[in-house]
């Protein structure tokens, strides 16, 4: 639609998980090396915690195609809110598993184990993604829990990982998910970009689109703007962007300012943050220097090419909030 108004061969902001467009903040990164490192090295179980709309399914998308070698089994859980019955008939089909064995569990474990086992034996990884796990109900949970006790004396057969909201780390929490939460082997955390990210990751996402920086469509009072009222997360952004993009375009506006942006934030009900600074000019500042766009871009760089990112390196620093534990690992 307005692409070619602003130069662009595609439209850089749209809502889907697509790997191509993951902009590797620090943060970004190490959760995308934690996930790798675990699907390679058969951890058991990983979890990943961001709040909605922080990159965790495209981090995922992109770990697991960077983790496509031969004879992969890989089953994904979109929505996990499903009964036992319907939980174990999924694992069923999405394992090969001959389906007439889900009504019956011990049948299927019998079957699963033998299944894993022969894949283990021929080097083959299996992989059980759960997206949203925090909607995951308890009995669901510590089902994942048994399966990940099928394991020989040198490694576990199944990789787990676990993706969700915060309140994924409360419920593991719990006194009655302890069990659960000492089989988890890494933990990783996205959260929302900083102010001067923002401005970095809306020009990654540009240039993947052919286009430039960001302050070629956008003023940078309207960047400040954005992740203001965003609140960093990157959902939010593309959201803001793209509706902004396409105003700019119906009323001939390039750049894009503050208003236009502010049009957007209304439509969409984007409420601006606790602070907000108003200088004598009248032009709010957001809090976010002026100068953000000159920041080093060296923390916020495009996805590399997809290869693993931990050739040739050891295992990524790992930090335990939830467990109250810190630990590292050195080179």
């Amino acid at each position: 639609m307005y692409e070619h108004y602003y130069g662009l061969r595609e439209r850089p902001f749209e809502l889907s998980p697509n790997p191509r467009f993951l902009v590797l903040t620090a943060q970004h990164r190490e959760a995308l090396s934690t996930l790798e490192y675990a699907l390679a090295s058969r951890k058991g179980i990983t979890v990943l915690i961001g709040d909605a709309g922080t990159g965790k399914t495209t981090v995922l998308r992109t770990a697991l195609d960077r983790q496509r070698v031969a004879d992969t089994r890989c089953v994904v859980v979109n929505n996990p809110t499903l009964t036992r019955h319907e939980f174990v008939h999924l694992l069923a089909e999405g394992f090969g598993v001959h389906q007439g064995i889900a009504t019956s569990k011990a049948a299927f474990l019998q079957a699963f184990e033998r299944l894993l086992i022969e894949r283990a034996a021929r080097g083959a990884p299996t992989l059980l993604v759960i997206d949203e796990a925090q909607s995951l109900p308890n009995e669901l949970l510590e089902e994942i829990r048994l399966l990940t006790n099928i394991e020989t004396a040198e490694q576990k057969l199944l990789s787990v990982v676990l993706a969700g909201q915060p309140e994924l780390a409360d419920r593991l929490r719990q006194p009655e998910l302890r069990q659960l939460k000492q089989r988890v082997a890494l933990r990783c955390e996205l959260r929302p970009l900083t102010a001067a990210e923002t401005p970095i990751y809306i020009s990654q996402r540009l240039r993947i689109a052919g286009g430039g920086a960001a302050e070629a469509l956008f003023t940078q009072d309207a960047i400040s703007l954005i992740h203001d009222r965003a609140q960093g997360i990157p959902r939010s952004i593309c959201v803001i962007c793209d509706n902004a993009l396409v105003t700019g375009f119906a009323t001939a506006r390039r750049p894009v300012g503050i208003q236009t942006v502010l049009e957007v934030c209304r439509d969409f009900d984007f409420a601006p943050s606790a602070r907000v600074d108003e200088p004598n000019d009248g032009v709010p500042s957001f809090g976010v220097p002026r100068t953000a766009s000159q920041t080093q871009t060296s923390q916020l760089v495009p996805a590399p090419h997809p290869r693993s990112v931990l050739s040739g390196s050891t295992a990524p620093r790992r930090r335990f909030s939830f467990f109250k534990v810190r630990t590292e690992s050195t080179s």
